[in-house]
């Protein structure tokens, strides 16, 4: 048997895919940096941790103890902002929108990370790291407030690329003449009237957005560990003054791994609540199931860029379904070979992973060694794979050989076996019966269409009624009207009901709001 492939990632320190070891055989430490919780969360941030749920899956598959790490900010000027809006404490506000966040992750089938932080329960790791850096001569102290000094960290912009030329005040942070260099950063922030505060040695106030990450990063995982991911906005400012903050408070900082997921994008302009081109997971979830929503944020390498369509999320809905379908098709036919299917199970593992069972092994473990490229996997030889289970069902409805019969069968239960281990590591299975699944996305299209099921019943009675009496212009107007709302429907072989599946609408661009 051939080796498994090596697992390379792309890191963006180092501009290229690097064979993954981590620091520690058999362990790996990754952090990963969590939402501002103030609103909502929007796809944007969906994409991203779907993304390094992927990879959590994946480590976890490949057999690794895996220290997932991803934090809540729940102390930032934009909480602020919006809890005085609403007249709400900023923590209470803060907090309730950490609990939607972790509903939305539920729906999205995203695994719980082993910590999840939150900066107002880390302020003592936060003071002390802002001690030790002013202690290393890399910060200083004026009025109340500390800016990390960028002379003093001669690599800085070695993770963006970016040179001091670049880094231009008055852009994203207003200019303060306090500052040493323009491009300094604020470790602390002094009190204000109105804000949260918490006591330090500089006086009451609070953390600037970067420090927190290193505080906490190194709390859970220390100084030296294997992955730091996030959306590749944070490349620069945010992970470039991570890395320079750490490596300021401690010589041994040592983080293998810089991992970034592209944007999700509308009209090829980045998604984001700032320009007010964002859609909430809710506001998608609320039309389509959420594991469609997952399907379509996979559906490009995670380091490509996403465009956001509604075209795309039919599709994605679309293949969700059609792999539900397929697998219940398999439960069933399995079911009905009864003691056949037993003898089978205990046939021998060599017969059992043939053919195109060990297709979609090797082609997942290929696949996904490289850089995670699930999305290729989705349009490629998983999509093979069920179409494989659909002809083979059809196939075991039809008089066989007892021997031919038994090796489809036993082909059938290594194939299932197998599409059913690469959708879990994708983050695609779900735990419900098959038949549920399929139901919650038939509800989703219903909502989508503004239709109930007994409508839809009803009109499926009159079309029978108009073909029984050979009125096909009504029939086929019937037909017509359902699918133009997305509801397809599938006239049996012979005198069986017809039934009906959610219909893909290419032509359909619909807001979702």
């Amino acid at each position: 048997m051939a080796e498994p492939p090596e697992f390379v990632l792309y890191s963006s320190l180092t501009k290229q895919k690097e064979v993954f070891k981590p620091k520690i055989p058999g362990k790996v430490g990754m952090y990963v940096c969590g939402v501002t919780a103030y609103d909502y969360s929007h796809i944007g941030h969906a994409r991203a941790y779907v993304a390094f749920d992927v990879l959590y899956r994946y480590l976890k598959y490949l057999g690794y103890e895996v220290t997932y790490v991803r934090n809540f900010t729940d102390v930032d000027d934009k909480i602020i902002k919006r809890a005085n809006e609403l007249g709400e404490d900023p923590l209470s506000l803060s907090n309730r929108y950490c609990q939607e966040f972790l509903i939305d992750m539920d729906d999205l089938h995203c695994l719980l990370p082993t910590h999840q932080p939150r900066v107002s329960d880390h302020m003592d790791q936060i003071r002390d790291m802002i001690a030790q850096i002013i202690k290393n001569d890399c910060a200083y102290a004026v009025d109340g407030d500390v800016y990390f000094s960028v002379d003093k960290f001669s690599s800085y912009g070695k993770l963006s690329g970016r040179k001091s030329e670049d880094n231009r005040a008055g852009e994203r942070v207003a200019v303060d003449s306090r500052k040493r260099n323009p491009a300094d950063f604020a470790l602390w922030k002094a009190a204000k009237p109105g804000e949260p505060s918490w006591d330090s040695p500089w006086g009451p106030g609070r953390p600037g957005w970067h420090i927190e990450c290193s505080a906490m990063s190194a709390h859970y995982l220390t100084f030296s560990f294997d992955i730091h991911g996030g959306g590749m906005d944070l490349i620069f400012p945010h992970h470039e003054n991570e890395l320079a903050q750490s490596c300021a408070a401690c010589s041994e900082t040592n983080i293998s791994y810089w991992v970034h997921n592209g944007f999700v994008t509308v009209n090829d302009e980045k998604m984001s609540k700032s320009l007010g081109n964002f859609f909430t997971i809710r506001e998608v979830t609320k039309l389509y199931h959420p594991l469609a929503l997952r399907c379509f944020l996979m559906g490009l390498h995670y380091r490509s860029p996403v465009n956001y369509s509604i075209e795309q999320i039919e599709l994605a809905s679309d293949q969700v379904y059609y792999f539900y379908e397929a697998l219940q098709a398999c439960e069933e036919a399995l079911a009905r070979v009864g003691n056949l299917n037993e003898t089978t199970e205990s046939n021998s593992k060599k017969t059992q992973i043939a053919s195109e069972a060990q297709k979609l092994q090797d082609d997942f473990k290929r696949k996904m060694a490289d850089d995670l490229h699930a999305s290729d996997l989705l349009t490629g030889s998983l999509k093979d794979v069920f179409k494989y289970i659909n002809t083979s069902v059809t196939r075991l409805k039809k008089k066989m050989q007892k021997k031919e019969q038994l090796a489809l069968v036993q082909s059938l239960i290594a194939v299932q076996k197998e599409a059913m281990e690469v959708l879990n590591v994708l983050g695609l299975l779900s735990d419900l019966p098959y038949s549920e699944v399929l139901q919650q996305l038939k509800d989703k299209a219903l909502t989508r269409a503004g239709m109930t099921e007994e409508v839809v019943a009803a009109l499926i009675e009159e079309r029978a009624v108009a073909r029984k009496n050979k009125d096909y212009a009504r029939s086929d107007q019937i037909r017509q009207d359902l699918e133009a709302k997305g509801i397809g429907l599938m006239d049996a072989v012979g005198s069986g009901p017809t039934t009906w599946r959610p219909l893909v609408q290419l032509a359909k661009e619909q807001a979702i709001i």
